[in-house]
C-alpha cells in the first residue's frame, strides 16, 4: 500500500508540469508578450514564434508606382504603360519589344527590402532589376525583329527572375537569381543557395528545396508576391512567401555588391507584364 501511494504521489508530480505548460500554452500570443523572457528567451516556458509577413504592411516603405502614371520612370515607347493601376508592358509581333526595361530613377539603394505584385501572361520573361546600372555592354546586340537598343533602357546587374511557362527550360526560371548583361548569367537557380568569393566561380553551398516543387507555388497568369531583402553580400529573393534563391556574395567588387536602379523586364513575344504595389525600405 505504501508503495502505491509513493507511485500516485510520483504520478501526480510528474503531471504538474504537463498541466502547467498545457495551460500556459493556451495563452495568446498578445498575453504571452507581456511576460518577460527568462535566461534562455522563454515567456512562461514558452518559445514564440514570429509573426508571418504582412505583405499589405508599407510602414518605413516609400511608393515606387503611383498607380496613375509612370512618373520617375523611363522606357521605350510604346511598350509600357499604366492599366486599372498597374504598370503594363506589351510586346507584339507587331511591337516587338525585345529586351527592354523599364528604369526608374527616382532612388538608388545597395540595402533595401523591396515588395511588388507581378503578372506575366501571353508568354516571354520578366523580371525585377535591383541594384543595376544602364548601357550597352560590349557584345549585347538588339533581338532580331526589334528596335536598336537604347543605353536608357538597357539594365546590367542583378535580377528575380519571373517567365512565363512555355516550355520546360522557361518553367524552371521563376525565383532564380540571374546577372542580367553580365558574364555570370544565372547565379543562384531556384531552390538553391550559392556563395560567390572572389576569383572563384560561384558555389552551391545549401538546397532549399525541390526546384520543380518550389515552382508550383508560381502562379501563372495572375498576380504573384515578390519580396527581395538584400544586406551587404546577402540577397534573398521570396516568391508568394516561398523562399526561392539566396545568393551571399563575398566579393566586394562584385557587380552584385553596390548601390544602383530598379528596373522592371519584358522580354520575348509575344508577352504582356504587369507590375502594380511597388514598395521599398531603404537601409543604405
Amino acid at each position: 500500500m505504501k508503495t502505491l501511494r509513493l507511485l500516485a504521489l510520483l504520478l501526480c508530480t510528474l503531471a504538474l508540469p504537463l498541466a502547467v505548460t498545457a495551460q500556459t500554452r493556451s495563452k495568446t500570443r498578445a498575453e504571452l508578450l507581456k511576460v518577460k523572457p527568462n535566461i534562455a528567451g522563454q515567456r512562461d516556458g514558452v518559445f514564440i514564434q514570429p509573426n508571418p509577413l504582412d505583405f499589405a504592411n508599407h510602414t518605413g516603405y516609400i511608393s515606387l508606382f503611383n498607380g496613375k502614371n509612370l512618373k520617375g520612370w523611363d522606357g521605350m515607347p510604346g511598350v509600357w504603360s499604366v492599366r486599372n493601376g498597374a504598370i503594363v508592358g506589351i510586346s507584339t509581333k507587331h511591337h516587338n519589344a525585345g529586351n527592354t526595361f523599364l528604369v526608374y530613377h527616382g532612388i538608388q539603394a545597395k540595402d533595401f527590402d523591396l515588395k511588388l505584385e507581378i503578372r506575366d501572361q501571353w508568354g516571354g520573361g520578366s523580371g525585377v532589376q535591383y541594384r543595376s546600372s544602364t548601357g550597352i555592354p560590349p557584345g549585347r546586340t538588339a533581338v532580331p525583329g526589334a528596335a536598336p537598343l537604347n543605353p536608357r533602357w538597357v539594365m546590367i546587374g542583378p535580377q528575380a527572375d519571373f517567365w512565363y511557362p512555355v516550355n520546360a527550360q522557361a518553367r524552371q526560371y521563376s525565383g532564380q537569381l540571374y546577372s542580367q548583361n553580365t558574364h555570370l548569367g544565372i547565379i543562384a537557380w531556384r531552390g538553391q543557395v550559392v556563395q560567390s568569393e572572389p576569383g572563384k566561380l560561384p558555389r552551391l553551398v545549401g538546397i532549399i528545396g525541390n526546384r520543380t516543387r518550389l515552382g508550383a507555388y508560381v502562379k501563372t497568369g495572375q498576380w504573384n508576391q515578390y519580396e527581395i531583402i538584400a544586406r551587404g553580400g546577402v540577397i534573398l529573393q521570396i516568391l508568394n512567401g516561398r523562399l526561392m534563391s539566396v545568393l551571399i556574395d563575398d566579393n566586394p567588387n562584385s557587380s552584385n555588391n553596390v548601390s544602383g536602379l530598379f528596373g522592371l523586364q519584358i522580354e520575348g513575344t509575344p508577352c504582356k507584364v504587369s507590375f502594380r504595389d511597388i514598395w521599398l525600405k531603404k537601409y543604405d
